[in-house]
């Protein structure tokens, strides 16, 4: 029996949003502890909270929302990766992956476990313009990071989620991959269909061969 892999930061009040951005909170509307039929909750979050994936909708004033993206991205064959731990992706980072085989790439940035994430980060890797262009170029479906961005932190321009947008790549952020190792896998993410919204969490999982 294949074994499926969660990939899914946890989601909890500790769990940095973005500097500015909504974190996340929740209340109980109903609540069996005090009478009523059931436990019902009502949550406040910026859908860039935790494991998510990004719409060209995000960055793109005439991008195509969340609920309008394809599927096919999110669901297949894909590669996970050593990346940097520091710096940006490069190319060559993807010097050894036959994206006709495997078009889905997630790289891994990091050693640090995602069981309880604790604020925001002040530095992460993110992807080189360059990196994006490579992907582009070598037919990408879809490519992820252990980061809540694509461009670095201080990016105004967006370059690389501008640069995957103009071939469709899909982009997933925030995974949590210091529990598994380089190698093939079916990937499992698929976001919301969250009418007109720029990004929409997902339970991403791996499915080993």
């Amino acid at each position: 029996m294949s074994k499926i892999i969660d990939i899914s930061q946890p989601v909890s009040p500790r769990a940095g949003a973005w500097p500015g951005d909504t974190p996340f909170s929740f209340e109980w509307k109903w609540s069996l502890d005090h009478g009523d039929s059931c436990n019902v909750s009502s949550v406040t979050a910026s859908p860039h909270v935790g494991t998510h994936a990004d719409a060209p909708l995000h960055f793109l004033a005439d991008g195509a929302s969340i609920a309008e993206v394809p599927l096919e991205c999110y669901w297949g064959p894909c590669l996970v990766l050593d990346g940097p731990r520091e710096g940006l992706v490069r190319p060559e980072h993807f010097d050894s992956v036959d994206f006709a085989t495997t078009p889905r790439v997630l790289i891994r940035t990091h050693d640090q476990p995602a069981d309880d994430p604790v604020g925001f980060p002040k530095v992460f890797v993110a992807l080189s313009p360059e990196a994006a262009q490579a992907l582009r170029d070598r037919g990408a479906q879809l490519v992820g990071l252990d980061t809540p961005s694509m461009d670095p932190v201080d990016s105004k321009e967006l370059p690389a989620h501008k640069i995957l947008a103009s071939a469709r790549v899909a982009i997933l952020e925030n995974l949590a991959l210091s529990h598994v190792k380089p190698g093939a896998y079916e990937l499992l993410a698929l976001p919301l269909r969250w009418q007109g919204l720029d990004a929409s969490p997902v339970r991403a999982a791996l499915r080993s061969p």
